[in-house]
């Protein structure tokens, strides 16, 4: 579904800054212009995973272009894939090897994830490979 996203756009010193009107508080950044899609798709599934959200539909960018606060940018229609949002969680038990669960957290520290997190990304991104 394609919704409006205003970009910030960057400089060679800052990156490109992204706000999602329609999920409010949901952002996110990218060095270049090409790989905003993608950032702005994973911003949405972060913000949507493990809540209990209804997911708006997308407000006509004619409705938001106007407010102050979207003046000095650009603005681009994002396709975000409803499909992929986790908006529920479910509760599941595994066993792991110690020193697996170790090097997983420790990862998922560095990159500000949760366990959880790291391993719904891990199996996500291995199923898309599949």
């Amino acid at each position: 579904m394609l919704y409006p996203v205003y970009v910030h756009p960057g400089d060679a010193d800052h990156a490109h800054g992204v706000t999602i009107p329609d999920f409010p508080g949901c952002f996110s950044a990218a060095d270049r212009w090409e790989d905003l899609p993608a950032k702005v798709q994973e911003a949405v599934e972060v913000y949507c995973e493990g809540e209990d959200l209804n997911i708006p539909e997308p407000t006509p960018w004619e409705t938001i272009a106007s407010r102050p606060d979207y003046q000095d940018g650009v603005w681009l229609l994002a396709d975000i894939d409803l499909t992929r949002l986790r908006a529920r969680s479910v509760r599941l038990t595994v066993s792991l090897p110690e020193g697996l669960v170790r090097r997983i957290d420790a990862y998922a520290k560095a990159q500000h994830m949760s366990r959880s997190g790291f391993l719904a990304k891990a199996a996500a991104e291995a199923l898309e490979r599949a």
